[in-house]
């Protein structure tokens, strides 16, 4: 049987990676603020 959680690492980037929160302004609003590390 099949498990129901099949990482898939890809899509998790598209989800929730660097350029998903790009899209979104909190890091357009930490690079105007001048934050030396945008996202960990």
């Amino acid at each position: 049987m099949k498990r129901t959680y099949q990482p898939n690492n890809r899509k998790k980037a598209k989800k929730h990676g660097f350029f998903a929160r790009m899209k979104t302004n909190i890091i357009s609003r930490r690079r105007r603020k001048g934050r030396k590390v945008l996202s960990h």
